[in-house]
């Protein structure tokens, strides 16, 4: 194998502001596909309630969106490796719009379980559209930082689906609160119809890689275990951040320190936080000193040690626990890393394919642990029930929580097998 000292992309960054702009408006589009994915959190008792269901079908209500989000993740890759993003991302968000105004309007759980899907499907462009922009907008060697900066704008908007919704959902209901989720959505889509544009060149589809040899890159990548290994690391290094932050961790605090779903919010907002800082840091520190592998080994360490710290070391105040997850978000944060080693280690032609399926493979991981943690907490419920509500103890969620330290395990064995690129394109000769 031999390592590309090309760390140019087709186009050059040197165009003003249009490239940031095009960049924003793509990271906005995952910001709130994030957004989307974390809402559930914050009304897991008000859906229990109004549906009058349990844990394990909030967790698979929940999950759905990861679900339909994974398995589009790698046609999509190829979709827009084909066509280009402005289309994809456009229409994605019109639908992400529609699922969301059926889910709030709807009282039947298997219309509420086809919205959700139709939310997962409308998010599903965002991250590797967004990845799509940065490749031909910017050069080769911005792109881990950017990555980490658009991973943080999906922070932003995993932060603004948690506290923000808590008072919306207090103020308006739930129902209210995606009603005008909803209408934001259908505005957006057609805001990026109006702006964005695919590609420095203005090319349409017609001019763009033929489907055939997208799909035969794509081919390669998925022949290469390197591929593999990144996207099941990016799977187990996302779970803490799915499963906690995005759907357990409020429910989890508000039983074990007593305080109140928004106070809870805001307290597992701050796992989030980390990850904003994190990722554009990793990515940023890894551009600069030319490593991929270091950085993801001991961002894995520390998210395995923080994570169980949180869960099982006894007596932790709650400021202590706010620590150890903004900690531990900063440490989850670098793997924004595993997509820009495997784009390296792979054809780059083939980026939006490759992309898709490591973030398909990170999508996949996060959907069964929320399904594997609320299946576990009904194996341990113990008859508590509170407002039509299931009261879970603490000792429920500690063992239901062992999922995400066996992912920390996974996570840290991964990023030792993982093969450096020293941030270049590697070739095989």
């Amino acid at each position: 194998m031999r390592v590309s000292d090309d760390r140019t992309s087709p186009a050059d960054s040197g165009r003003g502001m249009l490239p940031w702009i095009i960049w924003f408006l793509g990271s906005l589009c995952f910001s709130f596909a994030f957004f989307q994915r974390i809402t559930p959190s914050v009304m897991t008792e008000d859906l229990m309630r109004d549906f009058g269901v349990t844990a394990v079908i909030i967790g698979t209500l929940s999950a759905l969106y990861f679900y339909a989000y994974a398995c589009l993740q790698v046609p999509i890759g190829v979709f827009v490796d084909r066509w280009g993003p402005r289309r994809m991302l456009a229409g994605a968000i019109a639908l992400n719009g529609i699922g969301t105004l059926m889910f709030a309007t709807t009282g039947d759980l298997g219309v509420a379980y086809f919205g959700r899907i139709l939310i997962g499907i409308g998010s599903a462009v965002g991250w590797v559209g967004s990845l799509k922009l940065i490749s031909v907008w910017f050069p080769q060697s911005r792109f881990a930082m950017l990555s980490g900066c658009t991973a943080a704008m999906g922070m932003a908007g995993a932060i603004l689906g948690q506290a923000p919704v808590a008072a919306s959902v207090g103020a308006f209901g739930w129902r209210g609160t995606l009603g005008g989720v909803a209408v934001f959505a259908f505005v957006f889509a057609v805001l990026l119809l109006l702006v964005l544009r695919d590609d420095p060149a203005g090319r349409g589809g017609a001019e763009r890689l033929r489907l055939t040899s997208v799909i035969h890159g794509l081919g390669r990548s998925l022949s290469n275990g390197q591929t593999w290994i990144f996207a099941a690391l990016s799977g187990v290094l996302t779970a803490p951040q799915a499963s906690f932050a995005a759907l357990w961790g409020v429910p989890y605090l508000m039983q074990a320190y007593g305080i109140e779903r928004t106070t809870a919010a805001g307290v597992t907002s701050v796992l989030l936080i980390g990850w904003g800082v994190g990722s554009p840091l990793a990515g940023w520190l890894s551009d600069r000193v030319g490593r991929r592998k270091p950085i993801l080994i001991v961002g894995s360490l520390i998210a395995l040690l923080t994570m169980s710290a949180i869960i099982y070391l006894p007596g932790l105040s709650l400021i202590s626990v706010q620590v150890l997850l903004l900690v531990n978000g900063i440490a989850s944060g670098s793997m924004v890393l595993c997509f820009a080693s495997a784009r390296e280690h792979n054809d780059p032609r083939a980026a939006g394919g490759t992309i898709g399926f490591v973030n398909m493979t990170t999508m996949l991981v996060s959907a069964l642990g929320q399904s594997i943690i609320g299946w576990v907490l009904d194996l341990n419920w113990e008859g508590g029930v509170e407002g039509g509500v299931r009261i879970y103890g603490v000792d429920a969620f500690q063992s239901a929580f062992l999922t995400l330290v066996a992912c920390g395990v996974i996570a840290v064995t991964a990023s030792l097998l993982a093969q450096e690129t020293f941030a270049r394109q590697v070739q095989a000769r």
